[in-house]
């Protein structure tokens, strides 16, 4: 996905949102209506419109896997929307109301979702070998020419998330991982200083981007698809994100 795409997407993120956000602000008032008595699956609908039943979606859509998430990581982007260090109208208007403690709850719901992953689809738009290659090397070895540490380095060995707030990188869209980083890029994502992923991506360059996408998007998840409970070695990076 090169530039020219990313922002498209955020045009269509945009664009979409007008036509789904009524429906979902319907969805998750009715829901919630009776929050004594409702199930946390019947007031997570709302978000199931999205992100799919049980926080799965498609891996050929823009929005991401949210089941089996870290808690942390969930709820730091909760309050990232709510707070303004990420932008995307249809999640700010669901959650700039709600209480952290809520905000919470809801991560926990979805952490909790043992769900399997499908297998990954094939490319859209097919990557050559050489291409793939590269995302391979970005994302196990980095570039330290560049300080471009590898993804494996925060990410886990497996690229499936560490624990209490590091996600994975596997069973994501190509578009969404490639919209992420262009919108770390753009300053439109953030997260509390210091931003890591900020500081990486203003040094990834479009091909660097494609390839990573690519990359990530085309390798199945290992057996264990929980997160690893903690890195082998410390960080190479500091990150406020991973309270």
């Amino acid at each position: 996905m090169n530039i020219s795409q990313i922002r498209r997407f955020l045009a269509f993120s945009s664009f979409q949102a007008i036509f789904t956000l009524a429906a979902c602000f319907a969805a998750s008032a009715q829901a919630q209506g009776d929050v004594q008595t409702d199930s946390m699956a019947k007031r997570m609908q709302a978000c199931t419109t999205c992100h799919g039943a049980q926080g799965i979606t498609s891996n050929q859509a823009y929005f991401p896997r949210i089941a089996g998430k870290p808690a942390g990581y969930l709820f730091n982007q909760l309050q990232n929307f709510k707070d303004g260090r990420r932008h995307y109208g249809l999640m700010v208007g669901m959650v700039e109301h709600l209480s952290d403690a809520y905000l919470l709850e809801m991560a926990q719901y979805f952490a909790g979702l043992d769900v399997p992953y499908a297998s990954p689809a094939p490319l859209k738009t097919p990557a050559s070998a050489a291409t793939l290659q590269f995302g391979k090397t970005l994302a196990l070895q980095g570039d330290k020419t560049r300080q471009l540490a590898a993804c494996t380095s925060c990410h886990g060995a497996a690229l499936m998330g560490v624990l209490p707030s590091t996600p994975a990188l596997l069973g994501l869209p190509r578009d969404y991982v490639a919209a992420q980083l262009g919108a770390w890029q753009t300053g439109l994502r953030r997260a509390h200083a210091p931003d890591c992923m900020g500081r990486i991506a203003k040094v990834l360059k479009p091909s660097d981007i494609d390839a990573l996408a690519g990359w990530l998007a085309s390798q199945p998840v290992p057996a264990v698809t929980k997160a690893a409970l903690s890195l082998p070695q410390p960080q190479t990076e500091q990150c406020g994100g991973a309270k």
